[in-house]
């Protein structure tokens, strides 16, 4: 009776038991293969997370407990939820000079979650420094202050203004590399050649076009918006190699989480998929103009449903034109722009 009992717990506990994630079940896991020989990264792959490249003030570890992001979690849809209440149909126009606001929670896609990696909570993608923080040298975080107060407060042609605002790229870093996620549109389409790896992206429908090569040797010509990537295989990571970037692509805005990167920086990226589900991305950063040290980062790249419709941005939309008439306006009555709330 004792050994019935004891089997029947242990048949109990293993039908209860959770379910193993598919990088513990699977380990180790190999990667399937595609028509070329070369490890399957094909697919629609998102970033969207709650997890951002520096690490939030509250916190101060790399990971935290399954509860503890729960409870994160938790707080930002409480929050999301109030800002997609509907609109007070009392509140009346805005006070004159007063922002009166963008789109509400309806319109963003930020993710509901915050990052995991092999099972691990994850409060930023920075690993290295081991703080979360951009290292940035005094004169680098100088250079990228002047430029932002340039961008946020130059209206004189559509030269001028932020990439994104002119269709060029989208905002942020979402392009890259490195390829960062932001209020909306995270997704990437990844297809594969035997001599090439595109990379579409959602944001302004940009294709990163990465060119395999048995030398580390990067193609030379003008600089380029992405700059030029070269990459290689070594085993099942794909690693790419990126420097020659546009000037005009040094400053990436996004709110609070902006990066910058000089025309010199030199990006490597390594793609490797963990599980059927994931790609784990790990990117280090060498930009000695501007930072004290290399820095590194590590997201989880998502499998998602496709397709990745298109992103409809033009310049025939109604901000930019806006924008650059509000500063004329402003210009006319004897005031800067900058005081009337016209920004990026």
């Amino acid at each position: 009776m004792r050994v019935f009992l004891t089997l029947a717990a242990l048949a109990f506990a293993t039908a209860t038991a959770p379910s193993l994630p598919a990088w513990a079940a699977d380990a180790p896991y190999k990667a399937p293969r595609n028509g070329f020989g070369q490890p399957d990264l094909e697919g629609v792959w998102t970033n969207a997370s709650l997890t951002s490249l520096e690490r939030g003030p509250q916190f101060k570890t790399l990971t935290i407990t399954e509860a503890q992001a729960q409870q994160a979690e938790a707080m930002r849809a409480r929050m999301m939820a109030a800002q997609n209440r509907p609109s007070d149909p009392d509140a009346g126009a805005p006070v004159a000079g007063n922002d009166p606001g963008g789109y509400n929670s309806f319109w963003v896609d930020p993710g509901t979650r915050m990052g995991r990696i092999k099972g691990e909570v994850r409060t930023s993608w920075l690993v290295e420094p081991a703080d979360g923080k951009l290292p940035y040298r005094p004169e680098g975080w100088k250079l990228y202050q002047d430029t932002l107060t340039k961008v946020r407060n130059t209206f004189d042609g559509p030269e001028a203004r932020p990439l994104g605002e002119r269709c060029i790229l989208g905002f942020g870093s979402t392009a890259g590399p490195p390829m960062m996620n932001v209020l909306y549109n995270n997704h990437y389409q990844v297809q594969q050649s035997a001599d090439a790896v595109v990379i579409v992206v959602e944001m302004n429908h940009d294709a990163r076009v990465i060119r395999l090569a048995d030398s580390r040797r990067l193609p030379d010509g003008e600089p380029e918006w992405m700059g030029k990537s070269v990459g290689r295989w070594e085993g099942d990571t794909l690693v790419v190699e990126t420097t020659g970037f546009n000037p005009g692509e040094s400053l990436r805005p996004y709110f609070g989480a902006s990066l910058f990167l000089s025309p010199d920086a030199k990006v490597t990226e390594r793609f490797t998929r963990i599980a059927n589900d994931q790609i784990l991305y790990q990117f280090e950063v060498d930009d000695p103009k501007v930072y004290k040290s290399v820095w590194k980062a590590e997201m989880p790249l998502n499998a998602t449903k496709g397709p990745v419709y298109e992103y409809a941005c033009h310049e025939g939309n109604y901000s930019l034109p806006g924008i650059l008439a509000g500063a004329r306006k402003a210009e006319s009555e004897g005031r800067k722009p900058e005081a009337v709330g016209i920004s990026e």
